[in-house]
């Protein structure tokens, strides 16, 4: 359930904390720090604020608010025992779905992290798939402290600021989402394809696809909403599956069996999870093609 940021200014001091206290990891110090900044007029002034108190902090406490961030795919976030945020990101995430040998890779790049940096790995998982995933944590592992305690400040705040816009309701909200949307033109009849399957999977690691949606184009041949919307679309290779095969035989044409076209495949990459990446296809019966659309 969100709140406004009208209540947020109207509120007394501690239900101000109480509310925002979980946007920093384990650090009500933060919301408190932002309380006695009030009024906000924007979701993104009250973010500023809430920054700002973060870096005006001694080290000590900036250090205390890195560590008290938990390892991916760890064993206290196998048992449950981590902030409730935090399990929902790494579920999305589908750290809560690796095999063994997955859970074993993610517990040396943990350790071998710890032992380098004193810190767990923080990255903002809701903005990578699984291969970009574990390809930041390999990278990562080769930098120097200096470099990493900026980066890992840097994904504490991406993290904060995801958070915090799916609390907050108000003008001037944070760009923290991006979408994936498609639409099918039909240039044999010259009308949108209405009725045609699709299917978005991401490439994994192993090389196999993970379903992320399913849905069907409507009358204008698009879909009701966006396959991945309202959230950062992770940074991953996709491929996004047409049923052309289906929606010709429903058509009633004479075609042979199997058709020529059955089910197309397109993949795409993704790189800016905050981008709109818009994959049309314009498809006959015996020919497609596809461009990056608006």
């Amino acid at each position: 359930m969100s709140i406004t940021l009208a209540d947020l200014n109207a509120m007394p001091e501690s239900d101000f904390v109480a509310a925002l206290g979980a946007v920093f990891e384990h650090a009500p110090w933060v919301a408190a720090g932002a309380a006695a900044l009030r009024p906000f007029t924007t979701v993104a002034d009250l973010y500023a604020a809430m920054r700002r108190t973060v870096e005006a902090a001694p080290d000590e406490g900036r250090l205390a608010l890195l560590a008290g961030h938990p390892e991916l795919a760890g064993r206290a976030a196998r048992d449950g025992a981590i902030a409730p945020d935090s399990i929902a990101e790494q579920t999305a995430a589908g750290l809560d779905r690796l095999s063994e040998a997955e859970f074993a890779r993610f517990a040396a790049l943990n350790a071998g992290y710890r032992e380098k940096f004193g810190l767990p790995f923080i990255l903002c998982v809701r903005r990578h798939g699984r291969a970009s995933l574990l390809s930041a944590f390999a990278a990562r592992l080769a930098s120097d402290p200096a470099t990493e305690r900026r980066v890992a400040e840097a994904e504490m705040f991406r993290i904060a600021a995801i958070r915090l816009n799916a609390l907050v309701a108000g003008d001037g909200p944070l760009r923290t989402t991006g979408r994936i949307s498609t639409h099918v033109l039909d240039t044999m009849r010259g009308a949108p394809a209405a009725g045609v399957g699709l299917a978005l999977y991401e490439v994994v690691p192993d090389g196999g696809l993970a379903l992320v949606a399913r849905a069907e184009t409507n009358a204008d041949g698009r879909t009701d909403a966006a396959l991945i919307g309202g959230r950062p679309v992770p940074i991953a290779a996709y491929e996004l599956h047409f049923a052309l095969g289906d929606y010709h035989r429903r058509l009633g044409l004479d075609l042979p069996e199997p058709p020529f076209l059955d089910v197309v495949p397109l993949r795409f990459g993704v790189s800016d999870p905050e981008g709109h990446y818009h994959v049309p296809l314009v498809a006959t019966p015996w020919s497609f093609q596809t461009y990056r659309g608006s």
